[in-house]
């Protein structure tokens, strides 16, 4: 049994340090032949993959299978609100924490489309591609899908519309709507404020 090269796998992240990589031979029906265990796979709870599953413990990814996972920053989720506006400035507080809403069309990644990663300002844990950003005219940063895992959607107060939030932390996004007949691959449109983003250029 050889070893995988790691170069057949896409990870949206690096891997923690802590986490220990080791290959083996599957046993599992659903997944089959040299994979890659990871083992303090509870890093990786929501990870989009239909080989998932052989433990809870582990996450299996077999050859040439290309993801992106999104990852939270450790203790991301742990932090106290007094913790969070010591490292937030008071307007991404506003936002992030307490469910705030920037003006339209004053935020910096608006009419930005570079190519990049779009992580959460608040803990840094990936949430979109750039690839997925597109110009909806709505004055907010528009893209057609998340980071597999890396977006929670619940009910607004309201009862209508939908909040998505950074699944590692908490912090607010912005909304996700459904059925606007914009002409992208899933017909939704996340409208995130721009100051709930930080963007990565390529590494």
């Amino acid at each position: 049994m050889g070893i995988i090269e790691l170069t057949s796998l896409a990870f949206a992240f690096p891997l923690p340090h802590r986490t220990l990589i080791l290959p083996f031979r599957a046993s599992s029906n659903r997944a089959k032949g040299d994979c890659l265990t990871l083992l303090k796979a509870t890093a990786f709870p929501s990870a989009s993959s239909t080989y998932a599953g052989i433990d809870r413990r582990f996450f299996c990814l077999p050859r040439s299978r290309r993801i992106g996972v999104a990852m939270a920053s450790s203790g991301a989720s742990h932090k106290s609100e007094d913790e969070w506006r010591t490292i937030l400035s008071p307007e991404q507080f506003r936002i992030l924490r307490l469910k705030g809403t920037e003006y339209p069309g004053i935020g910096k990644y608006d009419k930005f489309f570079e190519e990049g990663i779009y992580e959460c300002a608040g803990c840094g844990t990936p949430l979109y591609k750039s690839t997925t950003k597109f110009n909806s005219g709505c004055g907010w940063p528009a893209f057609y899908e998340g980071l597999p895992g890396a977006i929670n959607r619940s009910v607004d107060a309201d009862g209508v519309r939908v909040e998505i939030t950074c699944a590692a932390c908490g912090g607010h996004l912005g909304h996700v709507f459904k059925g606007e007949g914009f002409n992208t691959p899933t017909d939704e449109r996340h409208c995130v404020n721009s100051i709930s983003l930080k963007f990565s250029p390529p590494r």
